[in-house]
């Protein structure tokens, strides 16, 4: 028999259960019992429908009871409104009333206060036309007396005239004396201009001259003083090398006996040679793990310049003895068999060299230096 598939059966079982629950009740029971748990039976569904309509004819019943309710408070506030209503309309006929009687007294108020206006009206009247009297009297005398002002005026103007016109001939006569005078003075000023500017001129020349003169003395000046400050600058910078030698000197005194540390008089002495020859002294440190330097592992620090494919190994001391220049010479040794590079020159500066140690540095290949500055060219 062949095995069905899920899609197969579920087909088969769509098609084929209602047929099977209207005609076996075991298994219409079965089904119903599994579905219990989902879904409601048919009385208890019916209970349910009850009590909903139940609730819903109390619910309308109340509705209804609450309608009515408002219904009468309705009509009971219309009747009050009505006799509001009622009232307010006999205060207005009653205030319109009072209005009209204070109307009716405004009115007769007002007549009375505008015949006493014109009454007044008429009296100002009367004193205006008065007053336009007395004033027409006083500005007739006042004409008259302007009149006679004026006439006065014309007179007192004409002698003015008079004296202005023989003021104005003799202020012409003095001009016509002063013109004379100035130009007497101008010429006598023009004369004594000449001879100042021929003055001027020799003047100017002698100046020019002069001025050649000093010009050439200047440049002689120049020229010395030149010399002098050239002179002076050297003689300044062998000054000054001298005393920042003695300077390091003092310094590696200083590292010697515990005053300066030691790192500081090498920091010194690396600044020198970068200033000096334009350089970068690198401080390199390396650990030697076979002991190959000092018999035992130990950390290694050197001072090296690299410029051009060119390596120079350094050791900037404050003092140096025999076993110095020893450790040294290892420890360049062992930095060439560890870079796999032989230095161009083993170079040692310090101030303070054991003389016993001079014949193991030549032996050595080792170049040594007092100061920084005695190093040859890099």
């Amino acid at each position: 028999m062949a095995i069905l598939d899920v899609e197969q059966f579920k087909e088969t079982l769509k098609r084929e259960l209602p047929a099977l629950l209207q005609q076996d009740p075991d298994l219409r029971a079965y089904l119903l019992d599994l579905a219990r748990d989902r879904f409601a039976d048919k009385r208890e569904t019916e209970d349910r429908f009850d009590r909903l309509l139940n609730e819903l004819a109390r619910d309308r019943e109340e509705q209804s009871r609450k309608w009515e309710a408002q219904q009468r408070l309705w009509q009971e506030n219309d009747r009050k409104w009505q006799e509001y209503l009622a009232q307010q309309d006999a205060k207005s006929q009653e205030n319109d009333r009072k209005w009209q009687e204070y109307l009716a007294q405004q009115d007769a108020k007002s007549q009375e206060n505008d015949r006493k206006w014109q009454e007044y009206l008429a009296q100002q009247d009367a004193k205006s036309q008065e007053n336009d009297r007395k004033w027409q009297e006083y500005l007739a005398q006042q004409d008259a007396k302007w009149q006679e002002n004026d006439r006065k005026w014309q007179e007192y103007l004409a002698q003015q005239d008079a004296k202005w016109q023989e003021n104005d001939r003799k202020w012409q006569e003095y001009l016509a004396q002063q013109d004379a005078k100035w130009q007497e003075n101008d010429r006598k000023w023009q004369e004594y201009l000449a001879k100042q500017d021929a003055l001027w001129e020799e003047q100017n020349h002698k100046w020019w001259e002069n001025m050649r003169r000093f010009d050439a003395v200047e440049e002689r000046m120049d020229a010395m003083d030149k010399k002098w400050q050239e002179r002076f600058d050297k003689v300044h910078e062998e000054i000054m090398a001298q005393a920042k030698r003695f300077e390091r000197s003092i310094g590696a005194l200083g590292a010697r006996w515990g005053v300066q540390s030691e790192r500081t008089f090498r920091n010194a002495l690396a600044s020198i040679l970068q200033e000096t020859f334009g350089v970068e002294v690198l401080n390199i440190t390396e650990y030697d793990d076979d002991g190959v330097v000092f018999g035992r592992p130990e950390q290694i620090e050197l001072d090296i310049i690299i410029q051009n494919g060119v390596l120079l190994i350094l050791e900037l001391k404050s003092s140096i003895d025999k076993a110095g220049l020893y450790a040294f010479e290892r420890k360049a040794r062992f930095y060439e068999r560890r870079h796999q590079r032989t230095a161009n020159r083993l170079i040692v500066i310090s101030p303070m060299v054991d003389p016993r140690a001079t014949g193991i540095a030549e032996k050595l290949g080792i170049e040594v230096f007092s100061d920084a500055l005695d190093v040859t060219t890099l």
